[in-house]
């Protein structure tokens, strides 16, 4: 399977694109506004990985390029993003396509980040409502620390949400998810529920501000 990381020059790219790349024999694209630098990116996944003793090819390309290339493209942008970058590869991609968002909208202030839902009613919806009829949408990977993720060192032992209305893709993105080694991945049930999925996001960044210890906490369940 091919999996593009729109965005994939950012932290939860990096991570994601490194544990894959890591773990499975997927094959790993990395998109960006900027192809070059989606190439430089690539090449410094893949030197990580080789000093691993992964000899892994990631390849590099400007964003509709990697979606047109994918079977799941995950939009790996700022929330303030995620409308316009699904937009922009939405000629790109077919129902045969799986796209996941992990994005969050969260504002701050003096005491910590707080949840900033859209209009839409989350983050899920916009992307849901951005993309092109028949193509599903999945939340998913949003409460995961992205230092850790991108930390081949780490365990991870930690579980990620899925929502979604479209019960094949989430299941798609559920098998992607736990060939990470060390993430769960458990059904949230649909984009209707994202908000409250996507809203753990800050409580998190909270706990870890204001717990030493906590830098890259997540969440398990049981």
């Amino acid at each position: 399977m091919r999996i593009a990381l729109l965005g994939g020059t950012g932290d939860i790219g990096q991570g994601l694109a490194l544990r894959w790349a890591y773990d499975t024999s997927h094959e790993v694209l990395i998109g960006s506004r900027d192809p070059e630098k989606a190439r430089n990116k690539a090449e410094e996944y893949e030197t990580e990985l080789d000093s691993r003793g992964v000899n892994a090819e990631i390849k590099g390309f400007e964003n509709a390029m990697a979606a047109d290339r994918a079977d799941v493209a995950v939009v790996a942008v700022p929330p303030y993003h995620v409308s316009d970058t699904v937009e922009a590869v939405a000629d790109r991609l077919d129902d045969d396509d799986v796209l996941v968002t992990p994005a969050v909208g969260m504002k701050s202030d003096e005491e910590g980040l707080h949840y900033h839902r859209p209009g839409a009613g989350s983050v899920t919806a916009v992307a849901a409502s951005a993309a092109p009829d028949g193509v599903p949408v999945v939340g998913a990977f949003h409460n995961l620390a992205a230092g850790r993720l991108a930390d081949l060192d780490a365990d991870l032992d930690v579980d990620t949400l899925v929502v979604g209305d479209d019960g094949d893709a989430k299941e798609t993105v559920t098998t992607l998810a736990e060939r990470i080694e060390g993430l769960r991945a458990l059904d949230a049930g649909p984009t209707a529920n994202a908000a409250e999925v996507e809203s753990l996001t800050p409580l998190l960044i909270n706990l870890a501000r204001y717990n030493d210890g906590m830098h890259d906490v997540g969440i398990t369940f049981h």
